[in-house]
């Protein structure tokens, strides 16, 4: 058996249903695999964590991965499981983009650059003023995004997930609206992607390969029969079977989990030169550099 430590990115919930039911329905068992999921305490570096070997691969954004390679950090990507639609989510008087000039930005990453760089971009492509980064509050409500709308800690909150945040907060009636990245300029960083470092990657590429396979089945599964798998997630998070909230999040995630696998150069050229105009990163290492297709296809 090959015990494989994987790092999520957040705590257990409706995003990670697949590789729960794969636990829970001894798949990993079947193919030779001792998976333990590891929920951070706080916001994790994966790829430090992967770097002390305190973790065999973790699940992260392609916006993270390509500020880790950026910055010289060694990880490369091989899986994409989870498709959300994502973006900003403001309160009811912001009424489109520009709105969000000069506002108050929840972000987990304040007074850090990511948040006033999403929203700048969408008031421009909004046709709002240009050259707006420094105008905006900056709040570091940790991942509560619908928590600092609600208290007024913020006016707009990034990034938020639909089958999430936005569920959430109509859940608790809050009268709220969200840009999407897609639609507004940004391009669409609303998945989640598997990373390991490139050395382990060569050196226990049947382990990941194996991962990746059954991976695929539990996506395969929860698509096929949700009810079930709802079941699943239910138990092994110890959640109350009957908590509206938790349902909904739950439905609205099982359309987001994606059978394709891979992504493409494209994608990550475009979204590197964003991130590169935007001063987030200031090497464009290129996506040969960070992610591969092998394990994907």
């Amino acid at each position: 058996m090959t015990r494989l430590r994987l790092g999520l990115e957040w705590f257990l919930n409706p995003d990670h249903v697949p590789l729960l039911l794969a636990q829970d329905r001894g798949w990993f068992d079947e193919a030779g695999l001792e998976v333990d999921l590891i929920e951070p305490e706080a916001h994790l570096d994966a790829v430090e964590a992967i770097e002390k070997g305190e973790m065999d691969c973790a699940v992260t954004e392609p916006l993270h991965l390509v500020e880790d390679r950026a910055k010289g950090e060694l990880c490369v990507g091989f899986a994409r499981f989870l498709h959300t639609n994502g973006g900003v989510m403001a309160t009811a008087e912001i009424e489109r983009p520009r709105d969000m000039v000069g506002k108050r930005i929840q972000y987990p990453g304040a007074p850090g650059p990511g948040g006033p760089a999403i929203v700048a971009t969408m008031v421009e492509a909004d046709g709002g003023p240009t050259g707006t980064e420094d105008g905006y509050g900056r709040v570091n409500n940790s991942f509560y995004h619908t928590d600092a709308l609600a208290e007024d800690k913020a006016d707009v909150a990034t990034l938020v997930f639909h089958n999430f945040e936005v569920v959430e907060a109509q859940h608790r009636g809050l009268d709220v609206r969200m840009f999407a990245l897609k639609d507004w300029g940004v391009p669409d960083f609303c998945q989640l992607v598997l990373i390991t470092h490139p050395d382990k990657l060569e050196a226990e590429r049947e382990t990941f390969a194996t991962l990746v396979r059954v991976l695929r089945r539990g996506v395969d599964a929860v698509k096929q029969d949700p009810e079930a798998a709802r079941e699943v997630y239910f138990r092994m998070t110890d959640s109350d079977p009957e908590d509206a909230l938790t349902r909904a999040i739950y439905d609205a995630t099982v359309p987001c989990f994606t059978h394709d696998f891979s992504m493409s150069a494209d994608y990550y050229r475009r979204l590197e030169a964003w991130m590169a105009d935007r001063g987030l990163i200031t090497e464009t290492p290129g996506a040969d550099e960070y992610w591969t297709n092998d394990l994907a296809l």
